[in-house]
């Protein structure tokens, strides 16, 4: 088989378990957790490292940013034959009893992303596999990590739907938004990021498996409505240690499956 055209990987270059990241530059950050590590490819926003975590074979391929590029890393990692994705970010929430730093381990998504919806009518559920769930929630309990389980939001946009004027550029605002946000903190909706979604519509419909977890960076509802920016010097002020802690948390659930547990 000829090399995957974005990603520039072969059959054998990856595990049957792959880590999601969405920055390029996180990748090395995992691998640097692992026993063993290997460069296989960069290309685009796509970087893929495998490598050996506590025995078991484990890749990492970053998918930039949104649905569209995840869907293209996941098509060509799935035909290079792995089974079990595993999405690791960041993420706002809408829910006040959680914390900045917390890690949300999701179950399913709400489907606000448009490139699902072309291999999958809207009817169709956004959600996670049960096994990948419960193995990340268990790695996050056996390392006492705070965390909760529940629905994610995965939109294509970052600056759009806010409640008040002042994100989007030069003010442009559309009244449709007004609650928006409001309504999936009502619904329950715990996380929002922008890759869940695609991840899970794609790996249920190929008879595949997936998980996403991610560590919390703000809480949506109080900064938009309060001065309708996102602030990325305070969000990240908890960044690093945190992020840290998620990927080595999804290296453990990869384990766990490995394992069978």
């Amino acid at each position: 088989m000829a090399l995957q055209y974005h990603l520039q990987i072969d059959e054998g270059d990856v595990a049957p378990f792959v880590l999601l990241p969405g920055d390029p530059g996180r990748v090395e950050t995992v691998a640097a957790l692992w026993d063993e590590a290997r460069h296989v490819a960069t290309n685009r926003e796509y970087v893929t490292y495998t490598g050996v975590y506590k025995g078991v074979p484990i890749s990492c391929t970053s998918t930039g940013i949104g649905a569209p590029s995840t869907a293209i890393a996941m098509e060509e990692l799935a035909r290079c034959g792995v089974t079990t994705f595993l999405r690791i970010g960041t993420c706002g929430t809408f829910q006040s009893h959680v914390d900045v730093g917390d890690i949300l381990v999701f179950d399913s998504a709400v489907r606000h992303d448009g490139a699902s919806r072309f291999y999958a009518p809207i009817e169709y559920p956004s959600v996670a596999s049960h096994e990948v769930v419960a193995a990340c929630v268990r790695a996050l309990e056996e390392m006492g990590e705070p965390h909760h389980v529940g629905t994610t939001r995965s939109s294509d946009t970052f600056y759009a739907g806010h409640p008040t004027p002042g994100s989007s550029f030069g003010g442009y605002w559309n009244s449709s938004w007004a609650e928006l946000l409001r309504d999936l903190q009502r619904f329950g909706v715990v996380g929002a990021e922008m890759e869940a979604s695609i991840i899970f519509v794609l790996a249920r419909a190929w008879g595949l498996r997936a998980g996403a977890i991610a560590v919390v960076l703000d809480h949506v509802l109080e900064v938009r409505e309060e001065s309708g920016e996102f602030d990325p010097e305070a969000a990240f002020a908890h960044d690093q240690d945190r992020v840290r802690q998620m990927c080595l948390a999804g290296c453990e659930a990869i384990r766990i499956l490995h394992e069978g547990g």
